[in-house]
């Protein structure tokens, strides 16, 4: 019997209009001179999210369900992480050294839903060769560095990839990068303050349940100014 992805759980919004499709995303990192670096790939223009710098990946194949594993995604997922990293780059990761860092949902209205889970490993040595179908370059980055060229308007990220670039600047060792206790869920919600700033608000923050951006108490967001550097605040785990 084929088992494909209609028979893993997909974690998604209750009732949505456009189910959300799932997908994997690898943030291979290396130990750069005194940080880290990852792997960024820019999307070729034909693609979903064209143009856009990001990390390896892809959606979630029939063939990548693991036989006896539905209805748990986690298996397909991490399959069709290794996958899309040989596809895409032609860099080899082990489904075992693959470390579950986050779950990443987009709200129930997105024009394109993809329901991602993002994982961490260390990069083995290996030439990189990349598929010019859907890649069109590469680029070693340390975090900082590549925050630092989309708010100047050089590179273009999308929430995930900005977010998580944002907590890996935080880790100067591929081994901290590495140690992760538990997963974090985003589901987004999408707000705007008083200002007009248009926000990503996440599960946590004050203003989640409402829509409020001005809400006293935690916040959870990523503010993403027109005209000013985005800014990334994580008052309840700190990054």
């Amino acid at each position: 019997m084929v088992v494909g992805i209609n028979a893993i759980d997909v974690i998604d919004h209750p009732d949505t209009a456009r189910p959300a499709r799932p997908a994997a995303t690898v943030v291979l990192v290396r130990q750069g001179e005194g940080d880290i670096e990852v792997l960024m790939i820019r999307r070729h223009s034909r693609t979903a999210f064209g143009g856009m710098w990001a990390f390896p990946g892809g959606a979630v194949e029939d063939e990548d369900v693991p036989p006896g594993t539905a209805p748990d995604p986690l298996p397909a997922a991490r399959r069709a992480a290794v996958r899309e990293t040989v596809e895409e780059v032609g860099l080899v990761v082990a489904e075992e050294a693959l470390v579950w860092i986050s779950h990443w949902l987009p709200p129930a209205g997105a024009p394109i839903r993809f329901s991602t889970w993002f994982f961490v490993a260390a990069a083995q040595e290996g030439v990189i060769e990349i598929d010019h179908s859907e890649v069109h370059e590469h680029r070693w980055l340390r975090p900082s560095e590549a925050l630092a060229s989309h708010n100047r308007g050089e590179i273009e990220l999308v929430t995930p990839t900005y977010v998580t670039l944002a907590r890996l600047a935080a880790h100067s060792t591929v081994e901290a990068a590495l140690d992760v206790s538990a997963p974090s869920f985003f589901a987004t919600r999408i707000a705007k303050t008083t200002g007009g700033v248009r926000a990503c608000l996440y599960d946590g923050d004050a203003g989640y349940a409402s829509g409020d951006c001005e809400a006293a108490g935690a916040r959870r967001r990523l503010l993403m100014h027109t005209a000013a550097p985005w800014a990334w605040e994580d008052t309840v785990y700190g990054v």
